[in-house]
This record gives structure tokens, C-alpha cells and sequence, in this order.
């Protein structure tokens, strides 16, 4: 446990280490208004965490895209963003990570600043709640070290795939709501991110039209 008045350091790990296969394409490079989704996530920490980092396949460190920034390979073969939260825990076991999936458009920087200010580094981690499931958002959350050790324990134990979504679900997470639905939207494929693009991004919902009478 911490010290009394103390708490650990909040650095920032952006997940782009994922093979795109349902996109077809590269999800880190697609362009929402004219910038990467891996340059906006990196962009919507600055000034909330102490440093970011970008989360990669060994086979990506030599990438044009993420080459730029620095860079956390993932520990371990297996597929999912355990391995890249893993990996961030073993480079700095003391530190806190607030982790972002680069597949988020969705996203701005008032929902990253809600989240840095709600942070309670008493709980096992900081999450928004899925609208659709009600279960915590482990690719938008601010994971405490305690909690990232279990996980890198876990994947250790069984050489298998862990859900870090399982895991903050049985964990004493603190789970704020969502302000508007399209806030976690992840795209993972041409007809998602085409419905994204027509919906003039959804970022805030959409206001009403005034209905009443004149």
C-alpha cells in the first residue's frame, strides 16, 4: 500500500499494437479530420500524465507512425491488450497507466480530464461504464499498480488470453457513466467506421430540435 498523502505517478499508454484484421486496414493511421487516431490518443493525454507511451507488436517498432513516439512492445505472443498493459507494468511496477485504445474517436479531452479527476488511487482502478453493458471501459480506465500486478500475474499463471474487461468487472472499480452513448465507441471495421464519419462524429449528443409550437 501507499504511504499517507502519497499516490503513485499517472503515465499514459496508448494500445495500437492491434493487427486490424476486420478493419482490413492499419486502425492506427486512419484519418479523423486529417490526423491519425494514433496521433489524436496520444494528443488527448498531453498535460493529463506525466509521459505516453504507444503500445506495440514487436513487429511494429520500426513503423513510420509509431517509431515517433516512445514505444512499450508487448510482453508475451498471445493476442489482446493484456499483453501491452503487462508490459507497461513491468517496465514501471509503481506507476499508474491511463489506458487508451487508439480505436476511440469518440473520445475528447473532457473525458480524459473527468476521468484523471475522479481517479481514486484507493480503488483497483478508474473506469467510464459501457452504456451498452453497464461493464467497466478497461481501454479507457486509469488501472492502479496493485491491480496491473494481478493481471500480469494472471497472464504469467496461464500462458492464456485475460479479459482485462473480466477483470475490473470483479475488481473494486470505480465506474463513472458515460455523457453521451458514441463516447466509447471503438471502430473496428469499414461499415463502423463509415457510420462514424456520416454521424458527423457524435462526439456530444446531438440537440433536439425546438418542437414546440410557435
Amino acid at each position: 500500500m501507499q504511504g499517507a498523502g502519497r499516490q503513485p505517478s499517472l503515465r499514459g499508454l496508448v494500445l495500437a499494437g492491434g493487427r486490424s484484421q476486420r478493419m482490413g486496414r492499419d486502425k492506427a493511421a486512419i484519418l479523423i479530420d486529417d490526423t491519425t487516431l494514433l496521433d489524436r490518443t496520444v494528443a488527448l493525454l498531453d498535460g493529463c500524465v506525466t509521459s505516453v507511451s504507444v503500445s506495440v507488436r514487436a513487429d511494429q517498432a520500426g513503423d513510420q507512425l509509431r517509431a515517433r513516439y516512445p514505444l512499450v512492445l508487448d510482453a508475451g505472443d498471445g493476442p489482446g491488450p493484456a499483453n501491452g498493459l503487462r508490459a507497461a507494468h513491468l517496465g514501471d511496477p509503481a506507476a499508474a497507466w491511463l489506458v487508451l485504445a487508439c480505436d476511440m474517436p469518440g473520445l475528447d479531452r473532457q473525458l480524459i480530464e473527468t476521468l484523471v479527476a475522479a481517479r481514486d488511487p484507493a480503488r483497483a482502478a478508474t473506469s467510464w461504464r459501457s452504456p451498452e453493458t453497464g461493464l467497466p471501459e478497461p481501454l479507457c480506465a486509469i488501472w492502479e499498480p496493485v491491480t496491473l500486478a494481478r493481471l500480469a500475474s494472471l497472464v504469467a499463471a496461464t500462458g492464456r488470453p485475460v479479459s482485462p474487461r473480466a477483470l475490473l468487472a470483479e475488481s473494486d472499480t470505480l465506474l463513472l457513466d458515460a455523457p453521451w452513448p458514441a463516447a466509447l465507441l471503438n471502430l473496428n471495421t469499414p461499415a463502423e467506421l463509415d457510420r462514424y464519419r456520416k454521424e458527423k462524429h457524435g462526439h456530444q449528443p446531438q440537440e433536439k430540435p425546438d418542437e414546440s409550437p410557435a
